[in-house]
């Protein structure tokens, strides 16, 4: 606590109105300092408010203290749900010092937490702006900045080919008579400056997301367009004539699709437009001004699919062990992936995931040709209606290759016009992903020409939704001879009576009565797939175990390993006294096995920080599957009031043997505190006991990527067709990519992987935050963007690797703000600093 106590200083009022003054500010500081050493936060706090409202002249020499003041009592109001109060206190603090860039990231914390994203980006990058050097609010803007300003806005903007086509689309439909235009889901406002571009005499532009609307009134003004586009702040859902725009328009324009074209709200949108912002439709063979009809840019969409294998979607969505370093997984608990959940599930997901498959790493096999899976018209108000309330059509699709059934990826044709159309197929060149919706329930996933697979589509809840996908196979109903044909939506097996055939032969798993399903993300069931990351953890902690009790463990490994030999082999009833265990705690985020796994390391007591009932039921079952006694494996949050202090010792007189952290996100990043929950760790582990991982090794490479810096901010006006756009979304940039594949991410490497930072969670002594590293040159070209990954070592032997094949982990990189020509044979000096999770590497010129 800072303990230096402002004094009044004598300025040049007299008489008794300043005496009086200087001695309310005294005792007022009298009373704060005695409130501070009581503890009294909420008391100090109103002291020091009154000070420096009767004494500005204070604020320098009281500063400290203050902030000192204000958070702890933040920390109090917060524990208390006291919003309104914390919120008061902050504005109250920043009206005093508004320039304090400390109080604005501790204000935008608060406002994170509390999940108001938008606003916390504001203190944020103001923080930023007073002081650019300030880590703790870099590291907080870089974090939120990806929620604000997603990373497809910088990649659309950088796709000369779609703004190009769009430009054209609007620009007739403008000439031909579409003077009024509303941009709906407006962005960085490209689509209405198009607009506005092309002629049109009005044009509105709405946007929900705050960031993004103010982000596009600046652009609009930079571009000197303010007084021809009129910005609202809304959905378009909400917009009312004549109350937020004085007439129906006569062309709506709108990007708001998403992979699964859909996922976005485009449907309602576009129904609510219709029925409430639009001119009537021109009905066929009528001509007249366009003028006086309505009409929708996108007009129409086709939507494709096709049928693929693919190991990198099985392993993030499909379990494919039955045991895990001798951990059987019993039947009778079923894992699925967020996108394999039914619609019925409590919460609405997305029932896809998105990849962009001509760079998915080991690539796909194509099983089917690709096949039309439904059109529909934007320009039709009765088609979007019905789209919603239409039966699943059912379709089948022939297979032409042998392989296994993963996934079905999806794309759509987008018909801008009757001349321009954009396709977001993995053949095209494209900014776009595709869709992915992957293939669970399957009794048998291997397929061969002859076979049929089967699906049911629909647009449910604002979703295309492909689901039932099964498989007909040929050697029963289905003659070899026999091909499902399209029928407008449908493709039918030709008649009626053969479809409900097939149907009711389709090749699905049954549920057993008694069946848990565990949903899991996808990087959760990525890891549970890795038996290297299981099987190298069993062994540390085995190791461990030895060094602290031999004889007694390697007697009692014996038996455990007789009994791994025969995974369903009876409980042994061996009756011998019990020492007391080992006690092992796993705070790892998420679903974990580990904890399961070290109970079969002999007498150990394990404990994990699981905290979904669904995870807490899997792992009993698991428990139960291999013949652990149900109270072998505890939950430490049950034991925990507070969940942010889960490091305690597990009793009052014990410590633990193994504390095993999550030091890595699957982002790529580096665990946010990792480094304070170590120091902890240290303190609750009994005399040979250890961290995991012991340690980590940063290691990255120089690399010439295009790839990289077009999807990290904008490049200069040519790509946006002249419109002044990058200046004001780059700010929105980030340094660091996140979620990257290194294995196929389109890249040349300039230098050979070199070591870059040392975080040693057992000896903090060898840490540096700070460090010189010099890279040897290997190949000449331009330094664009530095990829990196970890090695976390478990001991000195077993090592993880977050870059290989297997990992769960993504990688990540520092992209440079401007590229250095290197020579071949030169040496490049980075300077790589550590501050909390954010790893900071530039060059040293």
């Amino acid at each position: 606590m800072p303990n230096s106590r402002p004094r009044p200083r004598r300025g040049a009022r007299s008489g008794a109105g300043a005496a009086g003054r200087d001695e309310l500010v005294s005792r007022s500081l009298q009373s704060a300092e005695h409130c501070l050493g009581a503890q009294d936060f909420g008391t100090a706090y109103a002291h020091y408010l009154l000070v420096l409202s009767l004494a500005p002249e204070l604020k320098d020499d009281a500063k400290e203290t203050f902030q000192y003041t204000l958070f702890r009592w933040a920390e109090e109001l917060d524990a208390l749900n006291r919003t309104q109060d914390l919120l008061g206190c902050y504005e109250q603090a920043l009206e005093l010092f508004p320039d304090d860039e400390v109080i604005c990231n501790s204000m935008g914390e608060h406002l994170f937490r509390m999940g108001f994203r938008d606003e916390a980006a504001g203190y944020f990058h103001k923080a930023v702006k007073l002081n650019p050097d300030f880590s703790d609010a870099k590291e907080n803007f870089y974090r939120v900045a990806n929620w604000l300003v997603e990373r497809w806005h910088f990649i659309m903007l950088n796709d000369t080919k779609r703004n190009t086509i769009y430009n054209a689309a609007i620009q007739n439909a403008v000439c031909l008579g579409s003077k009024s235009v509303l941009d709906i889901g407006a962005g960085t406002g490209i689509l209405s400056m198009f607009a506005k571009k092309a002629g049109a005499h009005s044009v509105y532009a709405c946007e929900l997301s705050k960031t993004m609307y103010e982000l596009a009134c600046d652009v609009v003004a930079a571009n000197k367009m303010e007084a021809g586009i009129r910005l609202l702040h809304m959905k378009s859902l909400d917009i009312e004539i004549p109350k937020h725009i004085p007439e129906r328009v006569s062309l709506v324009v709108t990007e708001t699709v998403d992979a699964g074209l859909f996922g976005e709200g485009i449907v309602e949108s576009l129904i609510h437009a219709w029925e409430h912002l639009l001119l009537q439709p021109k009905t066929r063979g009528e001509n007249g001004n366009c003028e006086k009809y309505g009409k929708v840019i996108p007009a129409s969409a086709v939507i494709f699919g096709m049928a693929v294998e693919c190991a990198e979607i099985r392993r993030h969505h499909r379990v494919g062990t039955k045991n895990v370093a001798g951990i059987c997984l019993p039947t009778n608990v079923k894992f699925q992936s967020p996108a394999c959940s039914s619609i019925d599930a409590e919460e609405t997901v997305e029932p896809y995931t998105t990849e962009k498959m001509n760079r998915v790493p080991g690539g796909y096999l194509a099983l089917t040709e690709c096949f039309e899976i439904m059109t529909v018209d934007f320009n039709n108000l009765q088609e979007l209606k019905s789209l919603a309330t239409k039966k699943p059509g059912k379709i089948g699709i022939p297979v032409i290759k042998e392989g296994i059934l993963d996934a079905v990826v999806v794309w759509f044709v987008l018909q801008l016009d009757d001349e321009h159309s954009l396709s977001t197929s993995p053949s095209v060149e494209t900014c776009w992903e595709q869709a992915i919706y992957p293939v669970h329930d399957l009794a048998d996933y291997w397929i061969k020409p002859g076979d049929h697979v089967m699906m049911e589509v629909s647009c449910q809840d604002c979703y295309l939704r492909i689901q039932n996908i099964s498989v007909f196979g040929s050697e029963r109903e289905v003659g070899a001879g026999k091909n499902f044909t399209q029928d407008k939506d449908l493709l039918s097996l030709g008649s009626e009576a053969e479809l409900c055939s097939a149907l009711a032969n389709l090749q699905t798993s049954k549920p057993d009565a008694v069946e848990q399903t565990c949903i899991l993300e996808s990087t959760e069931i990525a890891l549970l797939n890795n038996s290297l990351y299981h099987e190298g953890f069993k062994m540390a902690m085995r190791k461990v175990l030895s060094s602290l009790t031999p004889e007694k463990l390697c007697q009692a490994m014996d038996t455990q390993c007789q009994n791994e030999m025969s995974c369903g082999s009876e409980e042994s009833n061996s009756e011998e006294s019990i020492p007391e265990p080992f006690y092992v705690l796993d705070v790892s985020e998420g679903f974990s096995i580990l904890p399961i796994i070290a109970g079969t390391l002999g007498q150990v007591k394990p404990y994990s920080s699981v905290e979904k009932d669904q995870h807490r039921i899997t792992l009993d079952l698991i428990s139960e599957a291999n013949h652990f006694p149900k109270e072998t494996l505890e939950f430490w949050l049950r034991h925990v009031e507070d969940e942010s202090a889960v490091l305690q010792r597990p009793k009052s007189d014990k410590l633990w043997s193994i504390i095993i952290l999550d030091v890595i996100e699957p982002s790529g990043l580096i665990q946010q505190e990792i480094m304070e929950k170590a120091a902890i760790s240290r303190c609750l582990l009994q005399s040979g006991g250890k961290i995991f991982p012991q340690y980590v090794l940063m290691f990255g490479l120089l690399v010439e990527s295009q790839t990289l810096v077009e999807e990290s901010a904008v490049q200069g006006t040519e790509r946006t067709l002249g419109l002044n756009i990058a200046p004001f979304i780059n700010q929105f940039q980030v340094p660091i990519r996140v979620f990257l594949d290194l294995s196929s991410l389109p890249c040349i490497p300039l230098s050979k992987p070199v070591e870059l930072l040392r975080l040693d969670l057992m000896t903090p002594y060898l840490n540096t935050s700070n460090r010189e590293v010099k890279v040897h040159i290997c190949k000449s070209g331009q330094v664009t963007a530095i990829p990196f990954w970890y090695h976390m070592y478990l001991d000195d032997e077993i090592r993880l690797d977050t870059s290989s094949e297997a990992s769960h982990w993504k990688q990540a990189a520092v992209v440079l703000d401007n590229p250095i020509q290197v020579e071949m044979g030169e040496e490049l000096v980075l300077n790589v600093q550590h501050h909390k999770s954010n790893v900071s590497i530039t060059v040293k010129q």
